[in-house]
């Protein structure tokens, strides 16, 4: 069994949402793994559709989820994703009935940070969730293989140009258009006349096609570039894909200077990948600096209305979450000093 570790937390009692394929199993187990005295556990027997609710509202530590819900296969690992795309970051463990190559990967893409076989002891599981609790990753050898695998092969370049796009349907690639425009998934449903139980199907058969897990990850794949050149020379003999591009492009300006924090970062991000040019580097710099002067604008707003208590445990969070794995900044943004990007209070580890 490998388990990586990022974090070292004290033992205190952990509160375990556990879901399962149908009632009675889940049942069965939550009482299973209440024997063990350091997890308080919540079986969870309503649709899977309201999981995502019951995730926050129950203040969930990890989630016990079968990787089958409601009769169907791989239901659980939607319910993962959705809890991505939705900013819900939760510590789950997937419960398999097979561990074949595919659906392990799929279940580290759905954001697993335990796989579980359904044949392995209850005892064994009360410690998985134990070490997925404390930040670690749960996952035997061979399944640690698979993930290394996948990611030796993926592609080191995610560019924007015909072959990227090509993988995704025109109703799809209207959807993420409007996402680098910085509108909501109403505002998107609005506009394309659809509702946003369809817009939310595109975003994540889009997050699946393109491999990514959240908003963010999908507006940079789309924008960036791999570096200078790349998409006259990926895209030669295909204007459309370069005018594309531009469009793409201007409507990341435009979400940008309508002051679009997230916008503004992402396009500080592609100004310093591409580089074609010594200005792009001080065009990135410039938009990370308005980026983080309007965040820091509503931090300013948002401080007014905490007490000082809740002040300290804000940036006790946020110390949390900037030493957990994927809080990392790019390598692309090496050749700057940290410290001017830095907010003030924030300890980087």
């Amino acid at each position: 069994m490998v388990i990586l570790s990022d974090s070292k937390t004290r033992k205190k009692i952990v509160r375990v949402l556990v879901a399962e394929g149908s009632r009675i199993h889940t049942h069965l187990l939550a009482d299973a793994l209440k024997r063990d005295p350091l997890l308080e556990v919540i079986p969870f027997d309503s649709s899977s559709s309201s999981l995502i609710s019951a995730v926050a509202g129950l203040n969930t530590d990890v989630l016990v989820i079968s990787a089958n819900l409601d009769e169907q296969p791989a239901r659980g690992l939607e319910v993962l994703r959705e809890l991505r795309a939705a900013g819900r970051t939760i510590r789950a463990v997937v419960l398999m009935d097979s561990l074949k190559d595919e659906i392990v990967l799929n279940a580290f893409r759905a954001g697993a940070r335990g796989i579980f076989s359904k044949s392995q002891p209850v005892e064994l599981l009360c410690k998985c969730i134990q070490c997925v609790h404390e930040g670690q990753v749960w996952a035997s050898s061979r399944e640690m293989i698979i993930a290394l695998d996948a990611l030796a092969s993926a592609p080191t370049v995610r560019a924007v140009n015909a072959h990227g796009l090509s993988l995704l349907s025109k109703r799809e690639l209207q959807v993420v258009r409007c996402l680098a425009e910085g509108l909501s998934n109403r505002e998107i449903a609005q506009r394309l006349e659809l509702s946003q139980h369809t817009v939310k199907n595109h975003l994540f058969r889009v997050f699946d096609k393109l491999g990514v897990s959240s908003r963010i990850e999908l507006l940079f794949m789309t924008l960036n570039q791999s570096g200078p050149g790349q998409l006259a020379a990926e895209g030669s003999g295909n204007g459309s894909g370069r005018a594309e591009f531009r469009d793409e492009f201007a409507l990341l300006q435009k979400a940008a200077e309508a002051g679009l924090p997230a916008a503004q970062l992402a396009l500080a991000q592609l100004y310093l990948v591409r580089r074609t040019d010594p200005q792009d580097a001080v065009r990135a710099y410039t938009w990370y600096l308005v980026a983080l002067e309007r965040a820091s604008q509503a931090k300013g707003l948002i401080t007014k209305m905490l007490t000082a208590s809740q002040i300290e445990e804000a940036h006790k969070e946020a110390d949390t979450k900037l030493s957990q794995p994927g809080t990392e900044p790019s390598l692309d943004f090496d050749w700057l000093s940290a410290t001017h990007f830095q907010e003030p209070g924030l300890t980087k580890r």
